[in-house]
């Protein structure tokens, strides 16, 4: 003991295990400090977003299942994570006022729940670096006083204090720390014996119910069971396994689809333009696969994502992303039904480049320039103007792209929601080519001679959602949907090629065609 004392007394260490030890007993100050702080603050922390549709908060737990707090009609489900930490999701309020409704939209998000499952897990990732940045500075607060002091101070304290009473503190710290970490008084791997017993296996409370292979590890609270509750969750299971059938079996099928579509040449680069997806998450992974088995590394997205443009439809744009993970170029303008601030700040927060009338140009030189449809609609098929006229939009525009022109940077893609809006750009010839969405079905490409003798082409795409008026979401296509991929050579637009998918579940691959910017 004396020799210890003599050693922290000491103005200077006479050795590298001295300096190794006091680096020692810095860093487990540090420790005892910072682990139980950022484990207590990730432990406690949580997160409001949108998910399924619903104002939701998400937290972390220890029990290692994703668990669903339904609310007070619905039964809690849960599903294991297969990690030890899991995550409680708080449900709150939502756009839909009948059950019926309510479980059909949960059973098609759970189809292809890639984006809701990758929002949630950044969430997670989010709380867990924020608390561990906390901790690590936290738990510098200590050792930082301890140098602050300075060595004489130092050694007056060591030499006031016991070490009986030196190692008490110690201790008392050490189990603070411990119970901080392990909170013994909150032991969710522990439930009382009721709440044990309510989580049961589905297949077991529905044991007459057909229950998909991707469902059955989900668990759901037994006390709030009824006959209609079965009928309901019946019903989602249903849906649920026609949408898995259907898109999968798109998916598969899509993969064999690269010897019908052209593949880039040297020099060449592929975007694929999607529009009026209306919420159909299921069609993206669908999409994805066209888009790799053409070669494409650009996403063009012409707009109405949404049918409200409503927060509760995040669940849509976060699929997208999700499907179009690794792409760093990703543009979108906004249609008529997503009018509001809503949707421009979600896919801004993505990383989209949301064009709003200033010309952007890809990592393989296309410049594109667009803006968003000014008209709102609902869920029926009116628009109204809400800011300037769909004809003032378009001479903005085209003033934009004339004097890119002008400045030999002229644009090669004008992207709007509706072609109308970039008929005065191509009629004064200062843009290669338009790409719209709209009106649900294919129109063009049509070639546009303009004022100063510059041929441009105009094209419509399909509905990649396979909408029916405004809306997508279903367990099947309701109408035939597209996507188009579209090559660029130099940044200029040579050619396109459609892509139609039946509601049937094949495919129709239109022969590529040029464009006269190729010729040229």
């Amino acid at each position: 003991m004396a020799r210890m004392r003599a050693f922290l007394q000491a103005r200077a260490p006479k050795s590298w295990s001295r300096a190794a030890l006091t680096t020692l007993a810095y860093g487990a100050g540090w420790t005892l400090v910072a682990v139980p702080v950022a484990y207590h603050g990730f432990m406690t922390d949580d997160r409001d977003t949108v998910i399924a549709g619903h104002d939701a908060r998400v937290s972390p737990t220890r029990d290692g299942y994703a668990t669903v707090n339904l609310g007070a009609y619905l039964p809690d489900v849960r599903y294991p994570t297969d990690r030890s930490i899991g995550v409680l999701i708080d449900l709150g309020k939502t756009n839909v006022d009948n059950y019926q409704a309510l479980i059909q939209r949960y059973a098609l998000i759970a189809s292809h729940p890639e984006g809701e499952i990758r929002k949630v897990e950044q969430l997670v990732t989010d709380m867990a670096l924020s608390n561990a940045v906390q901790g690590v500075a936290i738990g510098f607060v200590g050792p930082a006083l301890w140098l602050i002091v300075g060595a004489r101070r130092r050694r007056q304290l060591v030499t006031a204090i016991s070490w009986k009473s030196a190692g008490f503190g110690v201790l008392v710290v050490s189990l603070v720390a411990l119970a901080v970490t392990v909170e013994p008084w909150n032991t969710p791997h522990s439930p009382s014996n009721v709440e044990a017993a309510s989580w049961q296996p589905i297949a077991s409370l529905m044991p007459e119910a057909s229950i998909p292979e991707q469902a059955q590890p989900l668990q759901m609270q037994g006390g709030l069971i009824t006959t209609g509750t079965k009928r309901l969750v019946q019903s989602a299971f249903d849906t649920y396994r026609t949408s898995i059938t259907f898109y999968d079996e798109l998916v598969d099928t899509a993969e064999g689809l690269a010897d019908l579509l052209r593949q880039p040449e040297e020099g060449e680069q592929v975007a694929i333009l999607v529009s009026d997806r209306h919420d159909n998450v299921g069609m993206d992974q669908v999409t994805r696969v066209i888009a790799d088995q053409g070669g494409a590394s650009v996403l063009l997205n012409a707009g109405d994502d949404t049918s409200t443009g409503e927060p509760w439809e995040a669940f849509s744009l976060d699929s997208l992303d999700a499907a179009f993970e690794g792409y760093s170029d990703k543009y979108v303008v906004l249609g008529n039904h997503d009018e509001g601030a809503f949707v421009s700040s979600y896919f801004d927060d993505l990383g989209f480049t949301v064009l709003d009338g200033e010309v952007a140009e890809t990592a393989g030189g296309i410049r594109i320039l667009g803006a968003a449809d000014p008209r709102s609609s609902g869920l029926g098929n009116w628009r109204d103007a809400v800011g300037i006229s769909l004809e003032e939009q378009g001479i903005l525009l085209a003033d934009t792209a004339c004097a890119a022109d002008e400045g030999e940077t002229r644009v090669s893609t004008l992207l709007v929601h509706d072609a109308s809006l970039g008929r005065e750009a191509l009629s004064r010839g200062c843009v290669d080519l338009v790409l719209a969405g709209h009106l649900h079905s294919r129109v063009g490409p049509k070639e546009v001679t303009g004022d100063n003798g510059t041929t441009g082409s105009t094209y419509t795409t399909g509905t990649t959602g396979g909408a029916a008026y405004a809306f997508a979401l279903g367990s099947k296509l309701r109408r035939d949907a597209m996507v188009t991929l579209i090559t660029y050579r130099d940044g200029i637009p040579v050619g396109l090629q459609p892509v139609t998918i039946k509601t049937t579940g094949t495919y129709d691959v239109t022969p590529y065609i040029p464009l006269p910017a190729a010729a040229g």
